[in-house]
């Protein structure tokens, strides 16, 4: 399913916003709303923001004003605003951004069921409304899918892609490229109220709510001890401000509905919803008017209590989402990045990392002591305790939520690290923060290879990501750009030499792919025996849109794994795959629950070291053997040639410079 034409139902800022993103991207959209003055609010709003995004770019000296005038118009270009549905027809991609009620959406739905073709994906922007119930007023259940943005939406990077009890895997895997198409960070989830980073928010700010109430306390003083804890990036009652307090207050009392007196609701913050009293949307007064609260309280809070509680709910309900198989461990700890505003660079951490970074066993210990204060809304989860059973406590052992490097002492090489388990190596990628292949990360995994190799006692070896979040994003692009031809073709055959070994030599060797695998990431797993994913892994060759072929065997490995039809439809689009369908497809060996990745991969390590060493070798020899080496030498040769055109020029060019390539065929 592929999108070249889109929609958005439901104009003023936010449709405005949605359609500018996806303008961007160079995609036609259409933008309808029942009156004409939502229309202009809408295409007013992509103008501005527009307008906004080029300025800094002519600041930062990156564009002319002239260069500046002239993409303006041409995103301009890419909106069509309308009244009626007469524009629909064309359509691949539909995003509702009506009120949040059901009726109205459902009614919707079956406007835009009857307006679009049939292959169209109706989707809705709703913050915690239920998906299949939408579906159920269409023809089409199946391609009805949750695509929620955060505000701002020309901002935020997350886009939530919900999966009702109908959306087909299609539909999810085409809306999940879409938001890629559209330079935004999807993550996909199940359908439950306030789906992942909301059902969140609002559990831990329902804390400090009921604490405020309860308690009399400042305002100040908890915005002040949650933004200098570094648990969000700014306190809970400033951030209503700017969200908006009547958007905040709709998803709270949803939530409370859902999830009964666990969501607290803060009254302060009905009374002032009903005195229209919308914080920055209002013209600035909310939980604060010109810096003074508006609410009664003025205790100082007791810090760490609130910080204990605010952490606490993070972590229990990230747990709960994973246990209900709602989301994945990276997947949320993802969403509340890109969502929530929980930027790492800054010392701000998502719920699992955080756990990690703490010790489980202490955070167990601090919940259990919770429980015991505050009750049932505070109960250890399953999850938890069974990994702190485990002895899995975090950084210091190595292995929590999310698994980390302990390598072997003595010299190590930059961006792998070896680490021995008995009979087990285990190659950490550590090029952070996307552990791109760059060259030095060919060098530095034969350093370790050679290594493995030549000690007799090894019989296996895991390649594993020390970033939680990516396995690798693909090739250092720039890196090999700067290379001289000669450099370029050593470095290439060595890494193919390389790559090769892995599938020859009698040590075992098993990519255990937590999270995004692309391009040379994914030729990188392709050439390992076996490849366990985790429920967030993400696969693709996306070298295509640079206007380059795979250089690392993936136009030779990928037909071997999943066939010649479904290899040359992923080289060909470059779009993304999600780890159910690369299990369907052969591309991976097992998918696991994120955070059972690594000691999964260890098991299957552990168990290819117990067999025969010279039998193991010669069942990776001669099964499925073909001409695999003259394929080789044939891709060797055509990415040689496509590298150096003009179009992998441009596409590169391009890539950099993070806008849409324009191909010559040169």
């Amino acid at each position: 399913m592929f999108v070249s034409k889109a929609a958005v139902v439901g104009g003023g800022t936010m449709g405005g916003e949605i359609a500018q993103a996806i303008a961007a991207a160079d995609i036609p959209v259409v933008v309808k709303d029942i009156d004409q003055k939502f229309v202009d609010a809408a295409l007013e709003k992509a103008r501005s923001v527009t307008q906004g995004q080029l300025a800094g770019q002519v600041k930062k000296e990156r564009i002319t004003q002239e260069q500046a005038d002239a993409r303006l118009a041409e995103v301009m270009a890419n909106i069509t605003g309308t009244t009626s549905y007469a524009e629909f027809a064309d359509v691949d991609f539909v995003i509702e951004a009506v009120p949040e009620k059901m009726e109205i959406k459902q009614a919707v739905f079956r406007e835009i069921d009857a307006a679009t073709p049939g292959h169209a994906i109706l989707s809705s922007n709703t913050s915690s409304l239920s998906i299949t119930e939408m579906g159920e007023a269409t023809l089409r259940a199946d391609k009805v899918v949750g695509f929620h943005f955060f505000y701002p939406a020309s901002i935020m990077p997350l886009v939530e892609v919900i999966v009702g009890e109908d959306t087909s895997q299609e539909t999810a895997t085409a809306a999940y490229n879409f938001a890629q198409a559209i330079r935004k960070q999807p993550i996909v989830c199940g359908e439950v109220p306030g789906f992942v980073v909301n059902r969140i928010l609002m559990a831990t700010m329902g804390e400090i709510w009921r604490a405020q109430e309860e308690k009399g306390l400042s305002l100040k003083g908890i915005d002040s001890a949650i933004a200098d804890a570094k648990l969000a990036p700014m306190g809970p009652f400033f951030l209503t401000d700017l969200l908006g307090l009547d958007t905040v207050f709709h998803v709270a009392e949803h939530l409370n509905h859902s999830y009964g007196d666990s969501f607290y609701v803060h009254e302060g913050l009905r009374g002032l919803v009903g005195e229209g009293k919308l914080g920055m949307k209002s013209g600035g007064e909310g939980f604060f008017k010109d810096g003074e609260q508006n609410v009664p309280g003025d205790a100082e809070p007791d810090a760490q209590e609130l910080i204990d509680m605010f952490s606490s709910r993070a972590l229990i309900e990230a747990c709960l989402l994973v246990e209900e198989g709602i989301a994945s461990v990276r997947d949320i700890d993802l969403g509340m990045m890109t969502g929530a505003g929980l930027d790492p660079r800054k010392g701000l951490l998502p719920p699992f990392w955080k756990a990690d970074v703490e010790g489980l066993d202490k955070m167990l210990e601090k919940i259990e002591g919770l429980e015991e204060k505050y009750g049932e809304r505070f109960t250890p989860p399953v999850t938890l305790k069974r990994l702190v059973a485990q002895g899995r406590l975090g950084i210091t052992t190595g292995q929590g939520f999310y698994a980390y490097p302990q390598p072997d002492e003595g010299e190590q090489p930059e961006k792998v690290k070896l680490e021995t388990r008995g009979a087990v190596a285990i190659a950490w990628l550590t090029n952070a923060p996307m552990n791109a292949v760059h060259p030095q990360v060919i060098l530095d995994l034969k350093t370790v290879w050679e290594k493995v190799k030549a000690d007799e006692a090894i019989r296996s070896m895991v390649i594993v990501s020390s970033v939680p979040i990516v396995f690798s994003a693909g090739a250092d692009i720039k890196a090999f750009t700067q290379m001289d031809p000669a450099g370029g073709k050593e470095l290439l055959d060595g890494a193919h030499a390389l790559f090769r070994e892995f599938e020859t030599e009698n040590v075992a060797t098993v990519a255990a792919v937590n999270a995004i695998a692309y391009g040379g990431g994914c030729e990188m797993a392709m050439a390992c025996d076996f490849r366990i994913a985790a429920e967030a892994a993400v696969f693709g060759q996306p070298e295509i849109k640079l206007g380059i072929i795979p250089g690392f065997g993936g136009t030779q490995r990928l037909p071997r794994l999943v066939g010649e039809s479904k290899a040359l439809e992923m080289n060909l689009t470059g779009d993304s795959i999600l780890s159910e369908e690369a299990l369907e497809i052969g591309l991976a060996n097992r998918v696991v629950p994120d955070h059972e990745l690594f000691e999964t991969a260890l098991m299957w390590a552990n168990k290819l070291a117990e067999q025969a060493p010279v039998a193991l070798a010669q069942v990776k020899q001669v099964s499925a053997k073909g001409d695999l080496d003259a394929g080789i030498e044939a891709e060797k040769g055509g990415f040689t040639a496509a590298f150096g055109s003009e179009d992998a020029k441009e596409g590169i060019a391009a890539f950099l410079g993070k806008r849409a390539p324009k191909w010559s065929g040169r």
